[in-house]
């Protein structure tokens, strides 16, 4: 059993039953009172964020996981076929274990999560940015490149995003997977 010492960002333990992962951590010593521990948790199964405080010594259980590189091939029915990069094994994954699947894209590499001791995966983390192509939206008109306004776009993932308004059909930009927000142009 490790204790509140040993916590820090990526760590996975079990709590209450089910396992999380430290988002962030503080330790907070004040000038009077006993020390604690201040973390942001998310659930690994629901992706829900908790704040929570442990108590300075509190023991805590460390769960083991290991992050394997795979690539994605294509879905089927609730989930999704993937192989893996060093040995070629295929794994079908339910689909509620995949971030952000409206991204995925065939041949993308990802990294699947397991419980190393279970040897379960608990969830597929898609990279933070992706490449794709615009493939539907509004014309550009000339000269609309000094406000902040942004019109949806569809891109080759088929996921829609919000684009700004000189972005034309077959651009390339590069997206950001955790909120979903356009990042840049890319230039060939």
């Amino acid at each position: 059993m490790a204790n509140t010492s040993d916590i820090k960002n990526g760590l996975c333990i079990k709590h209450n039953g089910k396992l999380y992962t430290i988002i962030d951590f503080q330790h907070v010593k004040p000038g009077k009172g006993p020390a604690f521990v201040r973390t942001k948790i998310k659930q690994i199964e629901t992706g829900k964020v908790l704040d929570h405080t442990f108590s300075a010594g509190h023991s805590i259980e460390i769960v083991r996981i290991e992050h394997r590189p795979y690539q994605y091939l294509y879905p089927e029915n609730n989930g999704y076929h993937f192989m893996h990069t060093e040995t070629f094994e295929q794994v079908f994954i339910e689909g509620h274990l995949v971030e952000k699947p409206e991204f995925l894209k065939e041949e993308m590499v990802v990294t699947i999560v397991y419980h190393a001791d279970e040897e379960n995966p608990l969830m597929v983390e898609i990279p933070s940015f992706i490449d794709a192509e615009v493939t539907y939206t509004e014309p550009g008109v000339k000269g609309d490149t000094a406000t902040n306004t942004l019109k949806p776009a569809t891109i080759d993932t088929g996921a829609e995003i919000r684009v700004p308004l000189f972005i034309d059909i077959g651009d390339k930009i590069r997206v950001d997977t955790r909120n979903g927000q356009y990042s840049e142009r890319i230039k060939d």
